[in-house]
């Protein structure tokens, strides 16, 4: 992409290139993450069940709290390699960005674990009754 400012990179907004490169940064970080792909399969299970019982103020924020989380992981994967690929040997300052990092991506994992065990007790009395 062009930088107007450094007139460094390419001329031009692409749209769809922007698309393509979120696309397969979400691949990524599925295919190679575990915590991501598990977390990513329990909110589309969530979030079908939601749908098929029209429940769309809860796929909603469904939706709403797995970005989050997502956000939060890829974030925390991005930092962690960034600070592995800058200081391999063992540094206390990297050592508390890690920490800050990762206790960012708990609060977002625990807002989303609330979030999904409250909407499977939903779904589960929905289906019951």
């Amino acid at each position: 992409m062009h930088n107007k400012f450094l007139g460094t990179g390419e001329k031009g907004y692409h749209p769809i290139r922007k698309i393509k490169v979120c696309i397969s940064g979400l691949r990524y970080a599925i295919h190679y993450d575990f915590s991501v792909a598990y977390k990513v399969y329990l909110s589309l299970l969530t979030l079908i069940a939601c749908f098929f019982l029209r429940q769309w103020i809860d796929s909603l924020m469904v939706m709403a709290a797995t970005g989050l989380m997502l956000i939060a992981e890829m974030f925390n994967s991005a930092i962690e390699a960034l600070c592995d690929f800058i200081e391999i040997h063992n540094n206390e300052k990297i050592k508390v960005i890690k920490d800050i990092s990762a206790a960012a991506t708990g609060i977002a994992i625990l807002i989303w674990a609330v979030i999904l065990v409250v909407e499977f007790s939903r779904l589960a009395r929905v289906m019951l009754f």
